[in-house]
């Protein structure tokens, strides 16, 4: 590392800790040729892959878009914010874990379906109406009875008013 006082080579780290929850360490060094001391911050560089669209155009992976998508589903629904935040970050983590360059956005859709099927049942339908591009009320019925079919997520008695 540089100096970027005199800009000698030889700097030697003094102290490093670990910030931001761990995701990155900080550094204090020592330059050996003027004895300024500074501080630097490391992180992994971690490349989200590329979201291959339905019409086969590539663009870059945006979070900011995920996370509109699940919040357009979940409006006015009793899902707290740190909720949405846990699986927007899950959604992420699992997507970087696939290790592929690039990456279908209908996997994309697929997985935020099984996050909001964990977060909110009428979610999960509101976004499966439009991500499946329901057209009757029959499609809404077929998705709620599978919905219901699942053992994890079948409604109590108290629930179907």
């Amino acid at each position: 590392m540089h100096c970027p006082f005199c800009g000698a080579n030889d700097t030697r780290v003094t102290d490093s800790r670990l910030v931001a929850e761990g995701d990155q360490v900080r550094r204090r060094r020592q330059c050996a040729a003027c004895g300024e001391r500074f501080t630097t911050y490391e992180a992994a560089e971690l490349v989200m892959p590329r979201v291959i669209k339905s019409d086969g155009t590539r663009e870059l992976f945006d979070e900011a878009k995920l996370r509109a998508g699940m919040l357009r589903a979940l409006e006015k629904r009793p899902v707290s914010a740190e909720s949405i935040e846990a699986a927007v970050e899950r959604i992420r983590q699992h997507l970087r874990a696939r290790g592929e360059r690039e990456i279908h956005a209908r996997d994309i859709g697929e997985e935020v379906m099984q996050a909001l099927k964990r977060l909110d049942q009428v979610a999960y339908i509101r976004f499966a109406s439009v991500y499946r591009s329901f057209q009757d009320i029959d499609e809404f019925r077929a998705e709620i009875d599978r919905l219901a079919q699942e053992p994890s997520f079948s409604m109590d008695p108290g629930e179907a008013s």
